[in-house]
């Protein structure tokens, strides 16, 4: 836990000249040289929103020509061009039929970059691990229990080959989920983790994500694949996989869990997200459903779209639920994020609705029985503590019972962690290794959103 607070408290130059490895520090050439494959998300350039002192300036792009690696360079462009700190990648593109097998006999980096299409994705792993390069890839990395045994695979692979296989998890550079996961794990404030129940879970998160957004200012254009649950995956394969990883990493940091004996799949369910042709047309720019979308499409003008999921499941014998939804457009704000965990003295959530302004709130509520003196005491103990590696973080007294006030500067943005999953992956290069709960807690990870998908389809 202290290490990832480390992580989020450095900033980029300190932490990013750290990066270097030792052996070529002297060199004048980057350790690391990127290649990005199949770029049809935009998160593969969100990767690229900053430079990095480890990371070389030319990058290699392997894609199919078309709107997609053209919509991932309009980005590179962007930020390469905009007046505030522009960044000064070189790309280099083939767009060859030929793609992915030239950029495997090339091999002109050493960390391929992976965010698009999910249908194939687990395969570009699996071979990119066999031809001795590097992967960063965004999630999810598996979408099915087909996947999830390939994706082990290549785990195993890349253990044997000392290759780094690492997923991009946003989410815990997120700074209400860090400092969550720290109350949690203080005794005074918070006791102990509830085991709960199926019907009142000790752990509960939901996600609302939104089809119709903005990415770095201008209205996002997705491919219609995106609808296609055998190219994107389900909401509980997808978003879902944040949910996971976040109820892990919060509820048992730097602990290595065993898929086959830590959990438990109790149920789980999917329901669709109906949307308009004529929303279907301003998100991806197309005048009709495409063939591949034929069964999910209802009178001709509905898409009933894979857009939720929900899963229930014990973690440790800890009982957990997490939702994922999608909507067509956010009345106000954007996606929203919520998390709940129940101690033995105290409760702490993660609002985001209209109450706190749609922005990621911290609250702390005793539980009924707790003395209300002994718990002003603790919760004062707390910021202090957070203090240490979060200055100037307050509470105050709220309905609620307490609310956490953080100072606007921690409050970095979605885009902005992109970069901070960058520094993370950039120090364990350096280091030669993830961190040991990394890979087992990714196949935690991705057993627990493939096999509830398998159950939710029975």
């Amino acid at each position: 836990m202290k290490s990832h607070v480390l992580f989020f408290k450095i900033t980029m130059l300190i932490s990013l000249m750290g990066c270097q490895d030792r052996n070529t520090s002297t060199s004048p050439e980057p350790a690391v040289k990127l290649i990005t494959l199949d770029p049809g998300h935009f998160h593969a350039a969100l990767v690229q929103k900053e430079m990095y002192p480890a990371i070389d300036t030319t990058v290699n792009v392997y894609a199919p020509a078309g709107a997609e690696v053209d919509a991932y360079m309009a980005l590179v462009s962007q930020y390469n061009s905009r007046a505030d700190n522009p960044t000064h990648w070189a790309e280099k593109v083939y767009t060859g039929p030929d793609f992915f097998d030239k950029m495997l006999s090339e091999k002109k980096g050493n960390v391929v970059v992976l965010s698009g299409n999910n249908q194939q994705k687990t395969e570009y792993i699996v071979k990119s691990i066999d031809a001795d390069l590097n992967v960063l890839g965004d999630k999810p990395m598996a979408i099915n229990t087909a996947n999830f045994a390939a994706l082990q695979q290549a785990f195993d692979k890349a253990g044997s080959k000392g290759l780094l296989l690492y997923d991009i998890m946003t989410e815990r550079s997120e700074i209400t989920n860090l400092l969550q996961q720290e109350l949690v794990h203080m005794p005074d404030l918070f006791g102990t983790l509830q085991t709960g129940t199926v019907q009142e879970p000790a752990i509960v998160m939901e996600s609302v994500h939104f089809f119709y957004k903005y990415v770095s200012g201008k209205v996002l254009r997705r491919p219609s694949w995106f609808f296609d649950p055998a190219q994107q995956g389900d909401a509980i394969t997808d978003v879902g996989v944040h949910l996971i990883d976040l109820v892990q990493w919060q509820a048992f940091p730097n602990q290595a869990l065993d898929y086959k004996k830590d959990i438990n799949i109790n149920s789980a369910k999917i329901w669709p997200t109906n949307v308009a042709l004529s929303q279907f047309k301003l998100i991806t720019g197309n005048d009709t459903f495409p063939a591949y979308l034929g069964s999910m499409v209802k009178n001709d003008s509905i898409l009933q779209a894979h857009g939720n999921g929900e899963i229930n499941y014990t973690l440790k014998n800890i009982h957990a639920k997490i939702i994922a939804r999608w909507d067509y457009q956010a009345v106000s704000g954007g996606d929203t994020h919520y998390s709940l965990f129940k101690g033995t003295k105290a409760s702490v959530e993660i609002k985001q609705g209209k109450e706190e302004n749609y922005l990621p709130t911290l609250y702390i509520k005793p539980n009924p029985n707790e003395d209300t003196t002994a718990f002003s005491t603790a919760m004062q103990n707390a910021v202090g503590s957070l203090n240490k590696t979060h200055a100037g973080i307050t509470a105050e007294k709220s309905s609620y019972g307490w609310k956490l006030v953080i100072p606007q500067t921690f409050k970095v943005g979605h885009e902005a962690h992109f970069a901070q999953v960058m520094q993370r992956y950039l120090q364990y290069l350096n280091d030669k290794k993830l961190p040991d709960w990394e890979v087992p807690n990714m196949l935690a990870k991705y057993y627990t959103s493939t096999k509830a998908l398998e159950m939710a389809t029975k």
